[in-house]
């Protein structure tokens, strides 16, 4: 799979970057940690705020991790910070995304409105496929998925998965549904976006 947002790497194959964004305590980190194969190149900072009620520490630039698909794709995973005062890496981060994942905390309500704004940078800064994934969430009752994909204003052609950031399954699953998106995208019609 060769697109204009990927590179060959020097050993053969193809390398893509995949961008993990969501609210502030949604698991980026987590899900990064959880699947690479390198130990995780993190900016995490004790907090100082009232958020240190939720963690202890936050990011503060990137996550960095990577997962070998097989000999021809590697996928090179960057983790966003989820706080507003962060933004700036935001359009850092996704320059030459492939596509990204959007994780949402299920577990706290909250989660999903401060997806709205980061999703609106995302959707400005690049047109390329993206999963929403409920992290905390084993099943998505199609009353939630409803509710999630009205909020977020997401057409039926976007993914939403449910996923446990902590396991390796879960977040397999989740990276393919993004990469089955990629590929949907790429078979698509000229003229249809996403």
């Amino acid at each position: 799979m060769t697109t204009r947002n990927s590179n060959r790497r020097k050993h053969g194959g193809t390398a893509v970057k995949i961008v993990v964004t969501g609210p502030f305590s949604a698991g980026k980190t987590t899900l990064i940690r959880t699947i690479s194969e390198i130990t995780v190149l993190s900016t995490e900072k004790d907090i100082s705020d009232h958020t240190k009620s939720r963690k202890a520490e936050t990011t503060v630039a990137m996550d960095f991790g990577r997962i070998t698909i097989d000999r021809d794709l590697v996928l090179y995973l960057f983790g966003t910070p989820g706080q507003d005062r962060f933004d700036f890496m935001w359009e850092i981060l996704g320059e030459g995304m492939l596509g990204y994942i959007l994780l949402i905390d299920s577990s706290r309500e909250d989660s999903l409105e401060e997806a709205v704004g980061i999703l609106a940078a995302f959707r400005k800064m690049a047109r390329v496929p993206f999963v929403v994934a409920l992290n905390h969430s084993a099943g998505i009752e199609p009353s939630d998925e409803d509710k999630v994909r009205s909020v977020l204003e997401l057409g039926d052609d976007v993914p939403v998965v449910p996923c446990d950031a902590t396991d390796r399954e879960s977040v397999k699953s989740v990276l393919l549904a993004l990469l089955y998106s990629v590929v949907d995208q790429i078979d698509a019609p000229a003229g249809a976006g996403v």
